[in-house]
């Protein structure tokens, strides 16, 4: 962050602005799942890497105790993603447009890991 900032002192851009917010949204995330682990001894699940480190070990158990649902899981995660496209294009959703947006994010999320998982799997049989 402190990079960023002296860069921005120096020359700001809108994609150097657009890092430094995001990194200090993620700072104050980071923040809120330490001093809520403090205080109750539990994470709040809400930064990305908690939400995904924990979504991620799931999914490598799954592939590990049962390769078949896990590709049935990733079949159906494109799927979704493919639907939650469709709906953000159909105009009688209008109402449900930002769901449809969280949705279709949460999922496309979820497809990266699924393929993170595949490719590291795909390294270690071959290594």
């Amino acid at each position: 962050m402190k990079v960023l900032d002296t860069e921005l002192d120096e020359n700001p851009t809108n994609v150097k602005v657009e890092k430094m917010a995001e990194t200090r949204i993620r700072n104050l995330q980071c923040f809120e799942e330490l001093q809520s682990f403090n205080d109750t001894g539990k994470w709040r699940n809400k930064h990305p890497l908690l939400v995904h480190y924990s979504e991620r070990f799931q999914l490598e158990e799954l592939r590990r105790r049962d390769p078949a649902d896990f590709l049935s899981k990733y079949a159906n995660c494109q799927q979704n993603i493919k639907r939650y496209k469709s709906y953000l294009n159909n105009d009688s959703r209008v109402d449900q447009r930002e769901s449809d947006k969280k949705n279709l994010i949460k999922h496309q999320e979820r497809k990266v890991l699924f393929e993170t998982i595949l490719k590291e799997d795909e390294r270690n049989n071959y290594s």
